[in-house]
């Protein structure tokens, strides 16, 4: 029997109607996801003070990283004194984003961003935000985005429209971007599995080239690795762009 490489991404409800609520494997992940990032960043603080221990261990390495690499990426792309403001926010995003794309390459997981309701859920929510905070930092001035600075009235008519276009897209574009290149890369590692499988059924020199698509798959588990990573990247990178439309209005 042939399975399609698609039915990875299906959603399956695994226990119907809990307080009006079906919980399906969506949702288990999610919690997985989240349990995973508690308790990761539980260990490591100490419990008497809170703090980072003072010789780091190798998962206390990984955040330092990590950390030092999303404040680069804040302090850089959003200039200012209010961009660090936003730290937390982009280096939340990241690991969340970052974990749920790790997550999916577990054998038998299920790859939330992998879906197109749920990464553009997260960009539409980014996008609602960042447009409260234009408002709130410059009340009427926040219409200017439209209309970039030194441009002529007789151009208003071409670039409005064009500018509003581009504005509007930005949270499709974030969530389609995550969205397809998840899919593919999951896809594509199904493929060749499903393909070593067949093989495997078969007898004779067949069943030994099984062994060619499974070499396949090593690199492109460590390109989906890498793709995991950038992908969490990009998307936080478009963060701190628009969050830095958004506080100097250019």
């Amino acid at each position: 029997m042939f399975y399609s490489p698609l039915e990875q991404f299906e959603i399956l409800p695994l226990i119907p109607n809990v307080f009006g609520v079906t919980i399906t494997n969506e949702t288990v992940i999610l919690i997985i996801t989240l349990l995973f990032i508690y308790i990761f960043f539980k260990t490591m603080f100490k419990q008497t003070d809170s703090t980072l221990f003072l010789v780091p261990h190798r998962w206390q390495v990984i955040i330092e990283i990590v950390y030092k690499m999303i404040l680069s990426l804040v302090t850089d792309n959003i200039s200012g004194d209010k961009g660090q403001f936003f730290f937390p926010l982009v280096f939340t995003l990241f690991f969340f984003i970052v974990s749920l794309n790790l997550v999916g390459l577990v054998p038998y997981s299920f790859t939330l961003t992998s879906h197109l309701v749920v990464t553009f859920a997260l960009s539409i929510a980014i996008f609602i935000g960042i447009n409260i905070i234009c408002i709130r930092l410059h009340g009427l001035e926040f219409f200017s985005l439209f209309f970039p600075a030194g441009s002529s009235l007789a151009l208003a008519f071409l670039l409005v429209p064009v500018e509003v276009m581009s504005y509007v897209f930005r949270p499709i574009s974030m969530g389609i971007r995550l969205f397809a290149n998840m899919m593919a890369g999951h896809t594509l590692l199904k493929v060749f599995a499903g393909f070593a499988w067949t093989l495997m059924s078969c007898t004779g020199i067949l069943f030994f080239a099984h062994f060619i698509p499974l070499l396949v798959i090593l690199p492109l588990f460590g390109l989906e690795l890498g793709v995991a990573m950038i992908q969490a990247f990009v998307f936080s990178l478009l963060t701190c762009m628009y969050l830095n439309d958004a506080i100097n209005l250019h």
